[in-house]
């Protein structure tokens, strides 16, 4: 007695003698396992660019931005006096209260002692710039906001059209790696960044790239 199909469900064939499900050669699987671990190295190249120019940009490796510079500037000749380029070191403590930091007393003989074995007592600007730019910039490492942004943006907008063309890129990233990064290392790094797909960075986009890192 033959055993009817369920209704409406799918009727089983039997396979046709001696056919098999085709599987992939050991050539195929391996070029594959090459192509996976290639697409890692490149991937793991590009994240490291990525580290290394946000720690150029927001870490204590950046230099002072013109705010900051102007900032200090401020702070050097209100305790200039006599207005002759230089500040004294028994001013120097007071100077750094005023800019917010509150040094020990421990710093202060440290500093002090900077100071006057190394500029003879007295600190002009560029000095002044060399003692307390450190210290602003670990106060400030990592702390990014829209200022930070734009002035990211700045160093690689170029031409200051509002737009990153993967040329601009390519000078930008050279400048802060010290290096070149390969043609395909780049265009991945557009790719990434270029939501819109138009083929360049717009403002929305960096930030969107900086703030996913």
């Amino acid at each position: 007695m033959s055993v009817k199909s369920v209704k409406g469900g799918p009727e089983s064939k039997p396979s046709p003698p001696g056919s098999t499900r085709s599987q992939p050669s050991s050539d195929v699987v391996e070029e594959e396992g090459q192509r996976g671990k290639k697409r890692l190295s490149h991937s793991s190249a590009v994240a490291a660019a990525y580290i290394c120019y946000l720690n150029k940009l927001f870490g204590q490796e950046r230099e002072l931005d013109q705010e900051e510079l102007d900032e200090l500037q401020v702070a050097f000749k209100e305790f200039d006096y006599d207005a002759d380029g230089f500040i004294h070191y028994k001013d120097i403590a007071e100077c750094m209260r005023t800019m917010g930091y509150m040094p020990t007393e421990m710093e202060i003989i440290e500093i002090v002692q900077q100071v006057k074995m190394k500029w003879g007592g007295h600190v002009d600007f560029d000095d002044f710039c060399e003692l307390m730019g450190p210290r602003m910039l670990a106060e400030t490492a990592q702390m990014v906001g829209l200022k930070e942004f734009r002035s990211a943006f700045k160093q690689f907008d170029c031409d200051g059209d509002g737009k990153i063309t993967l040329d601009e890129l390519k000078e930008a990233m050279k400048g802060l790696l010290g290096e070149k990064l390969k043609k395909g290392e780049l265009e991945e790094i557009l790719s990434d960044i270029d939501l819109n797909k138009d083929g360049n960075i717009d403002f929305d986009e960096f930030i969107m790239m900086l703030s996913a890192r």
